[in-house]
């Protein structure tokens, strides 16, 4: 892991696909390895974020829910 704080994504009120969208758009300009919380409110995000994860070779590495926010920690894939 890089030794940088851990980013956070805020992408709460946005709808599906946004919250995906937005967060592979922030991984791309990303290096390889680095740690981010991604944040939402979307249902849907339970679904699409483990599924963009597996999808791209990401490792989700912990899920949150509490209240209506669901918070995703993200780490980029090996470069």
């Amino acid at each position: 892991m890089n030794n940088e704080a851990i980013r956070i994504l805020d992408l709460k009120g946005l709808k599906c696909p946004l919250p995906v969208l937005k967060a592979a758009k922030a991984m791309k300009a990303l290096p390889a390895e680095t740690q981010v919380w991604v944040e939402t409110t979307d249902p849907m995000a339970v679904i699409d974020i483990p599924a963009f994860c597996n999808e791209h070779g990401h490792s989700l590495l912990e899920t949150q829910e509490k209240e209506s926010t669901t918070r995703f920690l993200i780490e980029k894939a090996k470069a």
